[in-house]
């Protein structure tokens, strides 16, 4: 039976099983497409013409034709295609054909990950091997020998990086660069999607300083810059280039025939709207796959969901097949060696299965995937068709699995399928000014260049920032200049991917001593406290210590049954008002707030059936932060005239909170972790501890329920990241949308008193959550 017969005959077996229970609202068949072509244009170079055609590239698509147009007008551009549609020809052609005509050219290729650097020099080296001309391309990152770095700066036309190196190993050391950057004609930045939030950030500021060094040796390079379908690619690529950038999406690519299947857990309890679990019905659709033989995808949305998810599943298939490695885990924090091995495997269809993080939603080659799972809804519509679009890479037929979790957001998704298909993707957010960003970066290019008075950094006046540098001793002032001064190397300070840049290192001491995985600070708290089970790679290890001064967590093997989550609690503290909207029966407000999260326990829960089979209290020390927010205040007549219990009332505020952090992803390009949520008293700034964590704090911490009876509501959703990345102010902007959304996913709901769909769970979010909380904003919205 060929590979398109046995996905067939899959996907009649999974329609079967959804119509038993009733949990496939959704089948989306989009057929294959016809590409769209043009001859080369006469001005290329005739040796890379018979390249490309020896390589099968007879005909360019629309979308490199028109691109190569564009670069050849003097523009910069943004290509915005799906995945495996040709984006890489978009920017090879025009820097090769560089290249052969002008030798002494340079480019540089930026990529997210080391590993797609690598994964794209293969696609190179094989064009280059049929010129006629030696084209020097090296690939430039942390892993590159001591020894072979001076024969790359000399001889290197196409250096392919990451942002990491650039910031650390290029930008600081520019003076070895000359021949680099006095010849630079290109700069390509690709996965342009992937640069959002923090990272996104980070990298507008390096380009920033990248910029800054050309002009200084006087080149003016163009920008190619490639990504996935998002809301506002022109907006997002000229805010991180400071420059007019024109758009390339006319997509002339072909592709084969899918099915998106959309797949809701069945409901086990109709009265507390309990669903099954999704990790298990993820787990069982991707069994149904991988029993037939075709190579599956599962896409989990956190590294623990991903470690149990691959504990199921090896346990299903390898068990069943008695054959080791057949399914295995891919996610960050593994070490390099162990990534490359498992890419390596399913290119070569040694590896039947993988579970991953969003580590492999980038365009890794992986081979021709048949089948994406993907174990809850990404968060955003672009992230969900990336992921997707890793099944049936090429021509071939392919199928993807959304499988539902029970939150509001993957609700409203499963169920409103003609939102999610009908849909522009959302925008994607940076905010390349964020003081704490920004001034690491001024820091860095003082160090690289001195700074001239007036001189802008990018497009901004930084007087105010070198006048502080200056009084932190960092940098001198003489004669017009602003010289670094400090002995300190900046740039190994800065963190690309966090503010912070401390990770921890997870150190096995079941037998000879040996690191396993790194983590960042703030995953080491709710991952590695002391009693946690770690899990890396489906093996279960106990933290037995959690090193803060040497920054390491020592752990040992494990058998036990069990992982931990961890309980935390936030306060947070208003600074400023930024803006303010007085509207009907609330205010809404936008502003800087202090936002304070400890752990303080943390649950057992069991393997396979999901119980909760225990807990543990902790008291690790305070994150702290100062960020921005949106928050919405319920006024003090309001809320304490409502005809419910005290307690009632604030289990209703819980509900209505958890409903609006969840909710919020739909107006955002963000991850659920990449915004907060808090409840707190307008009056007196106190913040209201949640149901899990009011025994476990300390009374010198926090009252109890008992003086919360009346109050004046705030309730919080803040940037998870020290001076914001821009998510608080659009929820803002959108005065009541946010509200009426959450009014009517809460109306819409099934369920009597709330459940993990509307106002979470009724063992968290307590009595009569969700008749308080539709009563509130019965009260506040004046629902359209």
């Amino acid at each position: 039976m060929s590979r398109q017969d046995q996905l067939l005959k899959s996907l009649g077996l999974l329609q079967e099983l959804g119509k038993r229970q009733n949990s496939i609202t959704h089948v989306q068949h989009i057929p294959a497409k016809q590409g769209r072509y043009e001859d080369y244009p006469g001005n290329i170079h005739p040796a890379l013409v018979g390249a490309l055609k020896r390589k099968g590239f007879n005909r360019l698509y629309t979308h490199q034709h028109q691109s190569w147009t564009q670069l050849q007008d003097g523009k910069n551009i943004v290509v915005v295609t799906p995945t495996a549609s040709g984006k890489t020809l978009c920017y090879n052609l025009p820097v090769l054909d560089t290249v052969l005509k002008k030798p002494s050219s340079r480019a540089i290729y930026m990529f997210p990950t080391k590993a797609l650097a690598q994964d794209q020099r293969a696609e190179l080296d094989e064009t280059i091997s049929l010129l006629p001309e030696e084209i020097g391309i090296f690939t430039y990152d942390g892993d590159t020998p001591q020894d072979a770095r001076r024969a790359i700066r000399a001889k290197g036309h196409i250096i392919l990086t990451n942002p990491d190196m650039l910031h650390t190993g290029i930008l600081p050391h520019h003076t070895k660069w000359i021949k680099l950057f006095e010849n630079l004609d290109y700069i390509v930045i690709d996965e342009m999607h992937n640069y959002r939030g923090i990272f996104g950030s980070h990298l507008a500021n390096i380009l920033r300083r990248l910029k800054r060094i050309c002009t200084f040796y006087g080149s003016s390079p163009r920008f190619i810059l490639c990504t996935a379908t998002i809301a506002n690619p022109v907006e997002v690529a000229e805010r991180m280039t400071e420059g007019p950038v024109t758009l390339i999406d006319d997509n002339g690519a072909p592709h084969g025939e899918k099915y998106f299947i959309f797949y809701n857990p069945p409901v086990v309890n109709e009265s507390l709207g309990i669903r099954r679990s999704y990790v298990n019905e993820s787990r069982r659709v991707a069994r149904l796959f991988l029993d037939s033989g075709l190579q599956t995808i599962v896409f989990a949305q956190s590294r623990l969901i991903t470690e149990v998810l691959l504990t199921y599943l090896k346990n299903d298939i390898e068990n069943k097949i008695r054959k080791e490695g057949l399914i295995r885990g891919y996610r960050g924090g593994y070490l390099p060696l162990r990534r490359r091995e498992i890419e390596k495997g399913l290119r070569e269809g040694k590896i039947l299965g993988v579970v991953s993080t969003n580590a492999l939603e980038l365009g890794i080659d992986i081979g021709n995937l048949d089948v994406a799972v993907l174990a809850g809804y990404p968060g955003n519509i672009a992230s969900t068709w990336q992921r997707a679009g890793r099944a049936g890479r090429q021509t071939s037929a392919s199928c993807a699995v959304l499988v539902a979790r029970s939150s509001p957001l993957d609700q409203f998704i499963i169920n409103n399928p003609d939102y999610f298909f009908s849909k522009n993707p959302e925008k994607a957010l940076i905010n390349p000014d964020n003081l704490s960003i920004l001034i690491s970066h001024v820091e860095c290019s003082a160090f690289e260049i001195p700074f001239v008075d007036g001189e802008k950094f990018g497009a901004l006046d930084i007087g105010e920032v070198l006048q502080f540098l200056e009084e932190d001793k960092l940098i001198h002032h003489s004669r017009g200049k602003w010289y670094w001064t400090s002995d300190a190397y900046p740039a190994d300070g800065v963190s690309l991917r966090s503010i912070s840049s401390d990770n921890f290192v997870v150190v096995d001491t079941t037998g000879k001593t040996k690191a396993i995985a790194e983590v960042d600070f703030s995953a080491a708290l709710t991952t590695l406290h002391p009693k946690a089970i770690y899990i890396c790679e489906g093996e279960q290890y106990y933290v037995e210590k959690l090193d803060f001064d040497q920054r390491k967590a020592y752990v040992k093997k494990t058998d036990i049954d069990y992982y931990t989550d961890a309980i935390d609690y936030t306060k947070i503290k208003i600074l400023d008002i930024f803006s303010k909207k007085n509207m009907q029966n609330c205010d809404l407000n936008h502003g800087e707030v202090h936002v304070a999260t400890q752990v303080v326990g943390f649950k057992k829960i069991k393997f396979f059936t999901s119980e909760n089979v225990g807990s543990g209290d902790l008291s690790l020390p305070q994150n702290e932060m100062h960020t921005t927010a949106y928050w919405l205040t319920i006024p003090s007549g309001l809320y304490n005239g409502l005809p419910f219990e005290p307690e009632e009332k604030i289990n209703g505020l819980f509900g209505l909170a958890y409903c609006m952090h969840n909710v919020s992803p739909l107006f955002l390009m963000c991850d659920l972790r990449d915004i907060g949520v808090s409840i707190g008293d307008n009056a007196t700034g106190k913040s209201l501890p949640n149901l899990n964590v009011l025994p476990r704090v300390t009374q010198d911490q926090e009252d109890t329920y008992g003086d919360w009876m009346d109050f004046e509501p705030n309730i919080f959703i803040y940037d998870n990241y020290p001076g914001g990345i821009g998510l608080s102010s659009p929820l803002f902007e959108l005065e009541k949308t946010l509200l009426r959304r959450c009014f009517k996913t809460i109306q819409a709901c099934p369920c009597k008193e709330g459940c993990p769909s509307c106002v979470g769970p009724t063992k968290e979010s307590g009595k009569s959550a969700k008749q308080v909380a539709l009563f509130i904003l019965e009260k506040i919205t004046d629902p359209v």
